[in-house]
């Protein structure tokens, strides 16, 4: 039975790779055991473009999708392939389980939002805060806290240094 595994490439050659896959499974007669070979990627607008552009952008770079049996002559087959790694779960690869199939494919039809990043925060950095009681003043990050989105920020505060906890949209940079 034909089952989804990912394998490691060089990436910017996912076009070649999969060119050079398609063509060693028909010169060695394994279409049977093989099936589709998936670049997971989906459209993007490109904002920052005069035009606007929509654009396919990867979703993993460096990896590619491979439906196959996996049987000794197709796993050699593949890892023969030049500019292919390995596959996910070493020696023995390791099938994708329908699920993460399934939200990969969801993502490629545009689906499921792949989230871009929320915010530019970095530990270390410099922030003004622009509301509450601290508006005005500047803090450094000592922490970020990602699900809450909130931030622990070092204010000085007569002369000492003192955290003060912040949501993300109460900073700027």
């Amino acid at each position: 039975m034909k089952k989804w595994y990912v394998i490691q490439i060089i990436a910017g050659y996912e076009k070649i790779i999969k060119a050079d896959l398609q063509k060693r499974i028909e010169e060695k007669s394994l279409q049977e055991l093989c099936g589709e070979i998936l670049i997971p990627s989906a459209k993007s607008k490109q904002f920052f473009s005069s035009d606007d552009a929509v654009e396919d952008q990867q979703l993993f770079p460096g990896y590619m999708l491979v439906e196959m049996e996996a049987t000794p002559a197709t796993v050699r087959l593949v890892m023969t392939t030049p500019r292919v790694s390995r596959f996910l779960g070493g020696k023995n690869p390791i099938p994708l389980s329908e699920k993460e199939v399934q939200r990969v494919l969801a993502q490629m039809r545009g689906e499921v939002q792949v989230a871009a990043e929320k915010h530019a925060f970095e530990e270390g950095r410099e922030v003004e805060i622009t509301e509450g009681p601290f508006a005005g003043f500047m803090g450094i990050i000592d922490s970020i806290q990602e699900d809450n989105e909130k931030l622990t920020v070092m204010v000085s505060i007569f002369g000492r240094m003192t955290p003060v906890e912040l949501t993300f949209e109460q900073v700027k940079h």
